[in-house]
């Protein structure tokens, strides 16, 4: 009882830390140049697609195909270009983006 409830707290207190590492890992590959976490910057903001994408059969794997390649007329005539992240870090971000809501 007392190994699994300081896994429960370890795990906890590490959170935070991983949420943070995601932001930055946004912000090194520029995603913060055109989207912010609360509000539309020239792309929708992060928990606005969070909130579009919530409860969808296979959103990840889709958001990351956007990610990686580019996008273009799901939230206006903007176009999103592909980005210069690896499948892995593209998986990290829209995991994160996605818990944004």
């Amino acid at each position: 009882m007392r190994r699994s409830m300081l896994m429960v707290m370890l795990s906890a207190s590490l959170l935070p830390g991983l949420a943070m590492a995601n932001a930055d890992l946004a912000k090194s590959k520029n995603c913060l140049g055109c989207h912010a976490v609360n509000n539309k910057v020239l792309g929708p903001s992060f928990k606005d697609v969070a909130t579009k994408y919530a409860g969808q059969k296979g959103a990840e794997d889709q958001l990351v195909q956007k990610v990686l390649k580019g996008s273009t007329g799901t939230w206006g005539a903007i176009a999103m270009p592909a980005n210069n992240v690896t499948e892995q870090e593209a998986h990290t971000l829209v995991k994160w983006i996605l818990a944004t809501k």
